[in-house]
Order: structure tokens, then sequence, then C-alpha cells
């Protein structure tokens, strides 16, 4: 029987894994910058550019939007630690897509490193 953790560990080992040392060139060059953690989790911050299609929808929505059915599209992606980026990773890796990367230590490590984040508007009352 395997835990989330074994399936992670092997799924890193199927992928790649940018550093987060080369994430900003990784991102600069993509078609797509992917945040596959949940849409709460999304919409209180995010890498900045970043569009939010959730682990749990991900097989589907690149099943099902013909925007995404370039299998040459370049992707980087990214969740809170990179357990689901790895995750997803290899899923899209099994689903025929050919560059896809997933940045190392996911956005707690963008964040840790004080790169730019993306946080809603708070509405004012004054």
């Amino acid at each position: 029987m395997k835990t989330a953790q074994d399936l992670v560990a092997q799924a890193k080992q199927e992928i790649q894994e940018v550093s987060l040392a080369n994430a900003d060139a990784a991102i600069k060059d993509a078609d797509l910058l992917l945040d596959v953690r949940d849409a709460d989790e999304f919409r209180a911050s995010h890498i900045p550019g970043s569009v939010n299609i959730s682990r749990g929808m991900l097989e589907f929505r690149f099943t099902n939007e013909p925007s995404l059915e370039d299998r040459q599209l370049k992707i980087v992606l990214y969740c809170k630690s990179s357990g689901r980026a790895a995750l997803s990773a290899r899923a899209l890796k099994e689903m025929g897509y050919l560059n896809v990367q997933s940045i190392e230590g996911g956005f707690d490590a963008w964040v840790n490193a004080g790169k730019p984040v993306a946080k809603p508007d708070l509405p004012s009352f004054g």
C-alpha cells in the first residue's frame, strides 16, 4: 500500500522540476503558468500571471478545453509545496504533454524567497 508521500516521491522521479533559481526564466519561456492549488488558495495569493486549474479538475480541463489541446505547450506548474504539482506534472506527461515543469518547493518556496505575489484587491469601505 502506498501513501500520498510515496506517490509524490514516485512522481518526482518521472517529472522535470525546475529550481527556484531557474523558475523566473522557465516562467518567462512558458506558454502557461499553472497553479494547481484549490481555488480558495489561489484567490488568497498566487504567482502573477498564473492560471488556476485545481489538481482535482486538471485532467478533465485539459481534455475538454480546446485551447489546451496542443501537446507542445510549455507548461510550468506549482502548488503549495510541490506535491500536487508533481502529481499534476506526471498526469500531464501521461496525457502526452511534452514540455511540463514543476517549480521545486512550490508557492511556499516562492514566497519565502521574496518573489512577487499577486493578492486580491480588498474592497474599500472608506
